[in-house]
């Protein structure tokens, strides 16, 4: 399990790597193209494409991933709901445009969003191809698809920047990047649907499926709910400053999670009756996860200033507090995630729907206070409620296989210890009167030899684990040249 788990990582984790590393490279040279504002308006389409595309998922890929004995029925019954609830979804979309732009008082949004509305069916299209791959912890077909899908649709956003389409270089490139992804899932997964329909396969998938899709609706829906408080109570140009800052962090946290999350889930659902051996693979996931996330979060959090004059120039530098802000709220991300994660192993779905609405009650209050004081009230509210929800997702989570908060936490300080002091020394050399072209690599290259002879000394265990991984990876790569 362990050389299938840390193949499907390494898979998974290039698949994601390409999907994000080259679309982020591509956002970094359209950043000194277009506009804050431009990509503020892309931010707020983006709010309901997410949405739809939780709502066509329907929570059905992990009850498939879960299902042990899934055939072709399961596949053929869900794909065609998804697929026609896709249909209608884009529809409703499409004819929405005008009450949106008035909304926001934006009359760009109008056709920017009847463009964007056909994401949802074409995403809809590869929900059944790509859940057979993650079944069957192949990965690597979905990292060709990435590879070639972002590639050709940065060059086609690139292309028409330069040639003056403004923010329709953002919508061509994700249609592109969507429409590619999903044609090479077809045409390297030989999985074909048919006309087949079972109610009862469906009522027992949709059973389990239901509470994850209005939980992760509540969550995307919340998520989603930072953009629309900014896009309406600030302005577009505000919008985009914070999505830009959102990107950074994300790379690293929110994806390094997937990356885990989408290996982890598959293949401790195969041994979820083995209570030992579940929780030591766990605490193994969770303690090289958090040192590996804090270290890039935190890193970045005190070098923000010198990387985004770096990598976009100094039109974003007014971003840089809501990028400091965002790590700090984000470097928790992935406890959250693998806490909840356990539950869904152990088919409890009910109770990760009520730790999601008892979470979003309490996320009320940062929303509350970017409408009535200002964005920093916030974003700040939000680092103190992640704290209380990481609680919460533990607290319910942990007992399944006796692992206490207690135990998580004792489990993560000595790498948080690390990567703050880390922080600290990288964010104190952001005063030293340099050009940041040089003071950004340089903090790069402080950071990582003080995280690497302190993880040395100590002997971590998860520093060792991720040695070890390394190792094997070079080994086999070796091998094959």
């Amino acid at each position: 399990m362990r050389n299938t788990t840390i193949k499907g990582v390494g898979w998974s984790f290039a698949d994601n790597f390409i999907n994000v590393g080259v679309t982020f490279v591509v956002s970094l040279i359209l950043a000194r193209l277009l506009s804050p504002e431009e990509y503020g308006l892309i931010g707020i389409i983006s709010i309901f494409i997410a949405i739809l595309n939780c709502i066509v998922d329907s929570g059905f890929s992990n009850a498939l991933i879960r299902k042990k004995d899934a055939d072709n029925l399961d596949y053929n019954t869900v794909f065609n709901f998804n697929l026609l609830f896709s249909v209608v979804l884009s529809l409703g979309l499409f004819l929405s445009a005008k009450a949106i732009g008035r909304f926001f008082n934006q009359a760009e949004l109008v056709p920017l969003t009847r463009a964007m509305s056909s994401v949802v069916i074409i995403n809809a299209l590869a929900i059944i191809q790509r859940t057979i791959l993650v079944r069957n912890i192949d990965f690597k077909t979905q990292t060709k698809c990435s590879l070639i899908a972002s590639i050709t649709s940065g060059l086609v956003g690139i292309i028409m920047a330069f040639c003056g389409c403004g923010v329709w270089s953002l919508v061509a490139q994700q249609i592109v990047r969507a429409g590619l992804n999903t044609l090479g899932l077809w045409i390297w997964n030989k999985w074909r649907p048919t006309l087949q329909f079972s109610w009862e396969r469906f009522k027992s998938l949709f059973d389990y499926g239901w509470k994850l899709l209005v939980s992760s609706l509540i969550d995307t829906t919340w998520n989603q709910a930072y953009n629309m408080v900014i896009g309406k109570c600030y302005s577009a140009e505000t919008l985009g400053l914070y999505t830009r800052a959102h990107q950074f962090p994300n790379l690293c946290s929110s994806n390094l999670t997937t990356v885990i999350q989408r290996v982890s889930f598959p293949t401790l659902s195969k041994i979820q009756d083995e209570k030992e051996r579940l929780k030591s693979a766990y605490r193994r996931i969770i303690k090289i996860t958090m040192l590996v996330t804090f270290v890039l979060v935190l890193g970045m959090a005190g070098s923000a200033k010198s990387m985004i004059q770096v990598l976009v120039g100094d039109k974003w530098l007014a971003c840089v507090p809501f990028l400091q802000l965002i790590c700090f709220q984000m470097m928790l991300y992935p406890l959250h995630a693998l806490n909840l994660n356990m539950l869904q192993v152990q088919g409890r779905s009910d109770l990760f729907l009520k730790l999601e609405i008892i979470k979003k009650i309490i996320a009320l209050v940062p929303l509350l206070l970017g409408i009535f004081v200002n964005i920093y009230w916030m974003l700040g509210g939000s680092i103190v409620t992640g704290c209380i929800s990481y609680w919460l997702n533990a607290k319910f989570s942990g007992p399944f296989i006796d692992y206490s908060i207690k135990q998580q936490v004792s489990d993560i300080i000595p790498s948080f210890t690390i990567a703050i002091i880390m922080a600290a020394i990288v964010y104190a050399m952001s005063f030293i009167q340099i050009s940041p072209f040089i003071l950004f690599p340089l903090q790069i290259i402080v950071g990582a030899t003080f995280v690497f002879l302190v993880c040395e000394k100590l002997q971590l265990e998860e520093y060792i684990e991720i040695k070890s991984i390394a190792k094997e990876f070079l080994t086999k790569f070796k091998n094959r040249k």
